[in-house]
């Protein structure tokens, strides 16, 4: 209503209808998913190789935020419809949200404390401390202006502009997928370049640093746009309002279940003696609605695993596709791309061609075909996890030690390492670790290793498309090592250098004597995920021929299994989405009464939430092997789709404008009855001892309530 409108100044100007302030509420949406999407998207491997966390825990970290981020937006509604209203809400938690991606990037800036010779921060209690501080305001500020911005924005058209508000929606929606798509592509690249002041090593940064100025932008240009908004005062928030009315019926059920008060027809109605009809019969169809939201979470654990379980499955896979090179955390672009193809086919094609088999595919429906979807894409990510598990060397677990022995003299050499006989050429290596439970020790002719102060090169787990070399001099004098045109210090005789981790491809080695200047050029290929150690050998000579002496030994091989065998997952999870996430909520929008859409909508995103602690609670349970929680995860979603297929069959589809109506005609007779009772109880209360204990007791409740 008018009344309820504050401007600031007249309103602002109209380009072809369309009012100017949201061209600044688009540009901050766009802004701010780019921001919250590039963060996430190389989350999990920030916790796994720069915190060094194992898979499980970053896993559960990862979920950890990301429920955070979908139970804050129902505080984030409240402040706005009862107390702040929406622009001081998006501007203030904005700022909260600003703070929280700048706190991320300077989290990772490993060069503020000194690092070991791994490049890894010695301080590393600082770094998680500042990570967890910074993903709480991240989750409070992303979660809270959720539910504002798209209201804000429809806030500013007036009652005649249906048509413009209508265009606007998709406009925004369309901001919304493109700055997450973008933000997708943008940050894993980011991520994998090399930098740092003393040490080098992927730039975390960076790439958290560019969404932490895409907020401080979509901070600044919402701001910009204050004095042309349309801000409506905050009145109320029907969600509060929602919940005070169950909570009173529920209290006063149970208040009076040993009474003598007749049944009601459902346990609503016992809201009755505070809540008008027309409030009890919208809140009933709420409700129903929402006891079919109860089997939903599940679906949202096995979806959001796309930015934790099924990112690290890539990385240890093969990204290169020829022409391009897919970052693992990058094959999560597959699903908004997806998304773009699938939903107009699906609009389209299949549902008029199910349409005119005749065949009664109902909401309901549509949305049991999109859990059992998802649950085969984790079926599909099972298979391919199975395969990856066959190429991947086998990693000592903390009882466990390994080791490669490495011949660095020019003659033969025949060794014993406990029970295991060995024998090496000159500069080369034994093909496989040798893994050792206990210590032991050697005599003459005998190499022997330690666990606690292993002598020779150990493996080493690195982040695809990122490889590692370590280079052995055996030569007779200081060697300086540079690496694709960076300067990685000098090796000293029977020394080996740092593990230098370098991108995938060729890279270029130059060795040069700094006595002499004299160099030698060496070019190593570099798979995804490989490892390997070069051996100088103490017959090495700076000529023409120098790159032929030095000896490649392989650490691990090359990870073999190529990512495009994510795309049927991709692909199944993403067609579940259009079907589950798309009908559902248009399912929930054709049920919902007219005034507690949102309601629904933050039931909705309660549900998204929820999922992720079950991730939590799932992810407790230790297997074995990977691909072992993947048939889990698919195992529980079929049960759990046969349990709403059956609640399904018990749903009865609604008209609540049809309803809305029959109770509003009967609002104004049932006000009057309720005065009427407000009466009798004034009089009844005012006669002492004249009513009996339990009377007195539900009068009492009645007027404190009132």
């Amino acid at each position: 209503s008018a009344e309820t409108r504050e401007r600031s100044k007249p309103k602002s100007a109209s380009v072809c209808g369309y009012p100017i302030s949201i061209f600044f509420i688009v540009v901050n949406e766009f802004c701010e998913r780019f921001s919250y999407y590039g963060m996430r998207a190389v989350l999990v491997l920030y916790f796994k190789y720069f915190l060094r966390w194992d898979d499980d825990f970053a896993t559960t970290i990862y979920h950890t935020f990301v429920a955070l981020c979908y139970l804050t937006p129902i505080f984030g509604a409240i402040i706005a419809d009862s107390w702040l209203g929406k622009f001081k809400t998006i501007v203030y938690l904005s700022i909260v949200y600003a703070a929280g991606q700048v706190i991320m990037a300077v989290s990772a800036i490993h060069d503020i404390t000194d690092a070991n010779k791994d490049g890894i921060p010695d301080n590393m209690t600082f770094h998680v401390a500042l990570s967890m501080v910074g993903l709480l305001l991240i989750a409070l500020g992303t979660g809270g202006i959720k539910p504002c911005v798209a209201a804000f924005g429809g806030d500013q058209f007036q009652d005649h502009q249906e048509k413009q508000r209508s265009t606007f929606f998709s406009i925004f929606y369309l901001s919304i997928n493109a700055g997450s798509l973008l933000s997708t592509v943008i940050t894993p690249i980011l991520r994998a370049q090399q930098c740092g002041i003393h040490t080098k090593q992927q730039c975390y940064p960076l790439a958290f640093g560019v969404p932490a100025a895409l907020m401080v932008v979509a901070l600044i240009v919402f701001i910009l746009g204050s004095g042309m908004y349309i801000k409506v005062a905050p009145q109320g928030n029907v969600l509060v309002k929602v919940c005070k009315c169950i909570g009173f019926a529920i209290k006063n059920r149970f208040r009076h279940r040993h009474s003598q008060y007749p049944k009601r027809q459902h346990w609503m109605d016992w809201a009755e003696e505070k809540y008008d009809k027309l409030l009890i019969a919208q809140v009933k169809m709420v409700v129903k609605v929402l006891f079919l939201y109860l089997p939903l979470p599940m679906f949202w654990a096995l979806f959001d695993q796309q930015g934790s379980r099924w990112t690290l499955q890539a990385t240890n896979m093969n990204g290169d596709f020829g022409i391009l090179v897919i970052f693992p955390d990058q094959m999560q672009t597959v699903n908004p791309i997806l998304i773009l193809v699938l939903v107009p086919i699906m609009d389209s094609l299949i549902y008029p061609l199910i349409a005119k088999c005749k065949l009664n595919f109902t909401p309901l429906k549509r949305m049991t075909v999109g859990m059992f979807l998802a649950a085969m894409a984790f079926v599909a990510a099972a298979l391919v996890q199975i395969q990856i598990d066959r190429t991947l060397p086998k990693f000592p677990s903390n009882t466990v030690g390994q080791a490669k022995f490495i011949n660095m003299l020019n003659r033969s050499l025949s060794a014993t390492a406990g029970t295991n006989l060995l024998s090496l050429e000159p500069y080369t290596a034994n093909e496989e670790y040798l893994t050792f439970r206990d210590s032991f020790d050697g005599t003459r002719n005998t190499i022997s290793i330690s666990e606690t102060e292993p002598t020779l090169v150990s493996s080493y787990s690195l982040v695809p498309p990122v490889a590692a070399n370590i280079v052995l001099n055996g030569f007779g004098s200081v060697l300086n090592l540079t690496v694709n045109n960076q300067d990685y210090g000098e090796i000293v005789t029977n020394d080996m250098s740092d593990y230098v981790q370098v991108s995938h491809g060729n890279n270029v080695i130059l060795i040069k004597n700094p006595l002499t200047e004299m160099e030698c050029v060496y070019n190593q290929k570099l798979g995804f995920g490989s490892s390997y150690t070069l051996i100088i050998p103490s017959t090495f000579t700076f000529d023409q021929n120098c790159a032929q002496s030095i000896n490649a030994v392989t650490d691990i091989q090359p990870n073999t299994v190529h990512m495009a065998w994510q795309i049927p997952q991709y692909f199944l999870i993403t067609a579940g989405e259009v079907v589950f996430s798309v009908t559902g909520l248009e399912f929930a929008y054709s049920q919902a009464p007219s005034n507690m859409k949102s309601v629904l909508q933050a039931g909705w995103l309660l549900t998204v939430a929820v999922g992720n602690i079950i991730v939590l609670i799932v992810g407790a349970i230790t297997l074995p092997v990977q691909w072992a929680e993947y048939i889990l995860f698919a195992s529980l979603l079929v049960l759990v789709c046969i349990v709403f297929s059956i609640m399904a069959m018990f749903y009865t589809y609604i008209d609540p404008v049809k309803i809305e109506a029959q109770f509003s005609q009967m609002e104004p007779e049932d006000k009057d009855k309720r005065k009427d009772v407000q009466k009798k109880d004034s009089v009844k209360k005012s006669r002492k001892g004249s009513s009996s204990d339990s009377d007195s007791d539900h009068e009492d409740f009645i007027s404190s309530k009132m």
